[in-house]
């Protein structure tokens, strides 16, 4: 689904706002809430990712990522948890940015976790302060998660196992693969956003 114009955050911001998300979901998966950063760049919209540190203890390590996490006992609710761990982990406050939307859940195909995604739009993004469980945090261009070029499977490990997973290659030498909940996440967004331009070339 390559871009054929520009998507604008308005148009992100009519989409998100079409869906009928549901605002908490009980059930016997771990609540987990992340954030989807935008801000917009001379070609178009741009999404933030961080890079996880390397952890034995976390399944993820290493992984590329939205900031975010579990639902803390002070959380008020699962925006909450998520605009809480991006502070924490990269240093960026989303209590004056504008939130956009969310997108559907995931659920963990590996872990019993549900994780919410809130997709949040920043006019003017500050210095990132990375914390010790991030290596790195970077921007890639919303055009570039949409190239189908970039869409291959790729041999990941998970905890200690190497498994075959779609996944999107990203153009920044020596970073992972963009794969797992976070892959599903961005191209469940492509969907909802792109829905106009997938639906003219088919």
């Amino acid at each position: 689904m390559p871009l054929k114009t520009m998507v604008t955050i308005a148009q992100i911001r009519d989409r998100l706002a079409a869906l009928d998300i549901q605002e908490q979901v009980v059930d016997h998966l771990a609540p987990t809430a992340v954030a989807m950063i935008l801000r917009m760049e001379p070609a178009g919209p741009a999404v933030f990712f961080i890079e996880r540190a390397i952890d034995d203890r976390d399944p993820w390590s290493g992984n590329i990522g939205f900031p975010g996490g579990r639902v803390g006992p002070g959380d008020r609710d699962l925006s909450h948890t998520a605009e809480r761990e991006t502070m924490e982990e990269v240093g960026i406050a989303l209590a004056g940015a504008e939130r956009l939307g969310r997108l559907p859940d995931i659920v963990g195909a590996h872990l019993p976790v549900r994780v919410a995604c809130f997709v949040y739009f920043l006019a003017s993004v500050g210095p990132v302060t990375l914390n010790a469980e991030v290596n790195d945090a970077f921007w890639v261009p919303l055009a570039v998660l949409a190239d189908p070029a970039r869409q291959l499977t790729a041999q990941v490990d998970f905890a200690g196992d190497v498994i075959a997973a779609p996944a999107i290659c990203l153009p920044l030498a020596g970073k992972a693969v963009l794969w797992g909940i976070t892959y599903r996440l961005v191209n469940q967004f492509l969907d909802i956003v792109l829905a106009d331009q997938v639906r003219e070339e088919q």
